[in-house]
């Protein structure tokens, strides 16, 4: 029997399937999504300092396992960026975020773009709707739960909600000078992994452009050098 020495040997290895190579993808994408990107995510904009330090209304929700700290510098003073805080909600200035989004959903949101002064006087236990009243029995929203004037305002979930349903939305005025603020927003609520797979990439996209709003509001809104010295 002769042998070829040019033939090549038989194939010890089989070349991956595609089946095999689309898990090994999407098993990296969703490590990279854990480890990576949503950490990322939940403190955007925020310095460790502030995603670390204990903010108001964090014991209004003691046993909640999602929490996201973001933050943003804004080009103005605090008494000037609370304006847009106040008049936060449904029916009242929205939420300075994707309008169209939310009103995909019926929520009938109308960010305003200039500060109204009817809705400037907010008290504790005020109700800041998230959708119209007449809408998911009326449970879409949240109560005040603490003001600081000019520098913080602490939501809360309503207090008939079950305890496993506790949620807390602070939104903080930290001075940088008197011409510079950072705003800092922290959500604290208790989820299921199910809903995190929703709640992480969609609140993200939505506070993020909220808090881009706030900033373009209120430093919109602030005069300029030369219009201050006439």
């Amino acid at each position: 029997m002769t042998i070829n020495p040019f033939r090549r040997p038989p194939q010890t290895r089989r070349t991956p399937s595609r089946l095999t190579t689309g898990l090994a993808a999407v098993g990296t994408a969703v490590v990279l999504y854990r480890w990576a990107l949503r950490p990322w995510q939940r403190t955007w904009g925020a310095t460790r300092a502030e995603a670390r330090r204990p903010l108001p209304g964090d014991a209004l929700a003691p046993r909640a396992d999602y929490e996201t700290t973001r933050a943003i510098t804004i080009d103005a003073p605090a008494h000037a960026v609370w304006p847009w805080l106040v008049q936060l909600g449904q029916g009242r200035g929205g939420f300075y975020s994707y309008d169209w989004l939310e009103n995909l959903f019926g929520l009938d949101i109308h960010s305003a773009d200039r500060v109204v002064p009817e809705w400037q006087e907010v008290e504790l236990g005020d109700p800041v709707r998230m959708a119209p009243p007449d809408q998911f029995d009326g449970v879409a929203r949240m109560d005040v739960a603490l003001i600081e004037s000019g520098r913080a305002l602490v939501l809360r979930s309503p207090e008939e909600a079950p305890d496993d349903q506790a949620a807390s939305w602070a939104f903080v005025l930290d001075p940088v000078d008197d011409a510079t603020t950072r705003l800092i927003v922290r959500t604290r609520m208790m989820t299921t992994p199910a809903m995190r797979v929703v709640l992480d990439p969609a609140h993200f996209v939505m506070e993020r452009k909220m808090l881009h709003g706030i900033k373009q509001r209120a430093e919109r809104r602030m005069p300029t050098p030369a219009a201050s010295e006439e």
